[in-house]
């Protein structure tokens, strides 16, 4: 197990200072989050105006459930991703994954942009969407895991709360900024022409953020060392390390679907049922979801500076443990109004941004260096694949059946879940990262 011990520089009693090198490094992996969660979380909201111009448009909800249900395959596909890039990840360096990775979303969301409708090209539109976010669930299957942990392996030992906050920034303001260009687009643009052709714009701003990270990454430093890349010189190496710590990659999976399952239904499940269930207004919404993202955006930060230097795992444990009953504020939303979903909305903010800030340096603290990115790109994938990408639909689909009661005490569980696997897999395996 690494020490991190030390925490403060003994000579001027400060927190180990960070080099522009690292300090690059660091801007390149987190706006590559940027436009990873950017990217899926535009998806998620314009799946209503994405639907019917991908598939059959007669049954506007049928459309919409089927734009969803291509959101969740592409979570489907994390998994592969995460066995794939993560494997050359420890066996070949983190930067060149990390590039390759960013190159992939990047390409895919142009395509979608410029993508023809179903009433031009017919079945083969639906097809074409279908294997860009095959793409894209491969390329996040490791972007997000592997990112993080690069970047706690550039940082010194004992900075660990402030790359969940930097991180978590990134990530918000991917989250921010997909609502911010929705609002921006349905304010200027009007709900018919969001409809025609208005929702490409957010998937060329993407595009173009895409070319940027690709331009940073170019110079990420590599924090694989020559000898322990040539300890990894096989795959049978590096899995050989994920199977020894079996039962760190499932507490992974439960840390990280629990997170995302919560995620997912406050920032794309709720505002798409509100649009397509209770027929509010969409400029309204995507204003809150605006709202929504500036409290993340703020709060990872607040909460970054504040755990900085201390304990992760205490943190995550509290953190984890208020996602249980705030996961019930969404039984409010039951009716059609547009101060219920705010109520909704923002109050489980709180609890929301603590909980996205932490989870993917708990995550990688989870797993030895050796076979770190392979075993967190699983154990993400699989949580995601399994909890985060299902959770809109499954949330949709619930309220539709009047049964909406039930999605909460399903988050509730997996959230205890993932409290008892990491504690089990702490007390196996010990902890790599941080305390």
């Amino acid at each position: 197990m690494t020490d991190t011990s030390v925490k403060i520089d003994p000579e001027s009693g400060r927190k180990p200072r960070l080099t522009p090198e690292v300090r690059r490094g660091l801007l390149g992996l987190g706006l590559g989050n940027t436009l990873e969660w950017y990217d899926w979380m535009v998806f998620g909201l314009l799946s209503a105006f994405i639907g019917p111009k991908f598939f059959p448009a007669q049954d506007p909800i049928a459309a919409t459930l089927n734009a969803l249900a291509i959101f969740a395959v592409g979570f489907a596909f994390r998994p592969l991703g995460g066995i794939l890039l993560g494997t050359f990840a420890d066996r070949i360096g983190r930067r060149r994954v990390m590039l390759w990775s960013i190159m992939m979303m990047a390409g895919t969301t142009l395509i979608i942009a410029l993508c023809p409708t179903y009433e031009q090209i017919g079945a083969a539109a639906g097809i074409v969407l279908l294997v860009c976010r095959i793409i894209q669930g491969i390329s996040t299957g490791v972007e997000a895991p592997l990112s993080t942990a690069h970047a706690v392996e550039l940082v010194p030992a004992g900075r660990e709360g402030f790359v969940a906050g930097v991180i978590s920034f990134y990530v918000n303001v991917g989250i921010l900024l997909a609502s911010l260009v929705s609002y921006v687009c349905s304010l200027l643009l009007s709900g018919a022409v969001m409809a025609d052709w208005g929702w490409r714009v957010p998937f060329i701003v993407g595009a173009v953020l895409g070319l940027v990270v690709i331009y940073l990454r170019r110079t990420l430093p590599e924090t694989m060392k020559p000898d322990e890349l040539a300890e990894n010189s096989s795959a049978k190496t590096v899995w050989g390390g994920v199977r020894k710590h079996w039962l760190s990659v499932l507490a992974i999976t439960f840390v990280v679907g629990a997170a995302q399952a919560y995620n997912y239904a406050w920032n794309t499940g709720l505002p798409t049922a509100a649009r397509s269930g209770f027929k509010e207004d969409a400029t309204a919404v995507f204003a809150l979801t605006t709202a929504l993202g500036v409290v993340l955006v703020l709060g990872s930060l607040i909460i970054g500076k504040v755990a900085d230097g201390k304990s992760i795992s205490k943190w995550f444990l509290i953190t984890r443990a208020l996602s249980i009953p705030s996961v019930f504020l969404m039984l409010m939303y039951v009716r059609p109004g547009i101060g219920g979903f705010a109520a909704v909305l923002l109050g489980g903010s709180v609890v929301l941004v603590l909980n996205m800030t932490l989870y993917n340096v708990v995550s990688s603290s989870l797993m030895p260096k050796n076979c770190r990115g392979a075993g967190t790109a699983l154990g993400y994938g699989l949580g995601v694949a399994l909890f985060g990408g299902t959770a809109s639909y499954l949330l949709v689909w619930l309220q539709s059946l009047n049964a909406s009661w039930i999605f909460p005490v399903y988050v509730a569980v997996l959230s205890l879940l993932s409290i008892v696997f990491y504690l089990l897999a702490r007390q196996k395996n010990g902890t790599f990262i941080g305390s």
